[in-house]
């Protein structure tokens, strides 16, 4: 989630207002990284809804890993 808000250029407080969760939310999902987080799937979704609505790409796990990139613009 770091580096998918990183591409998107947002600060912590940014990506929570745009999903609508609290900093902490975000916060705690950064800081977890690779390890289990326990949450709603609708918070996790409207916090990837709100870097998709930035540009931001998740790229689906395969052999080297999952990843993100940036939409480009036309």
């Amino acid at each position: 989630m770091k580096a998918a808000r990183a591409l998107a250029g947002l600060e912590q407080k940014a990506l929570a207002e745009r999903a609508g969760v609290g900093i902490n939310t975000i916060r705690n999902f950064e800081a977890a990284a690779a390890s289990s987080v326990r949450g709603r799937v609708d918070t996790l979704d409207a916090i990837v809804a709100a870097l998709k609505t930035e540009g931001v790409i998740f790229i689906p796990e395969d052999t080297e890993g999952a990843g993100v990139r940036l939409l480009k613009l036309k």
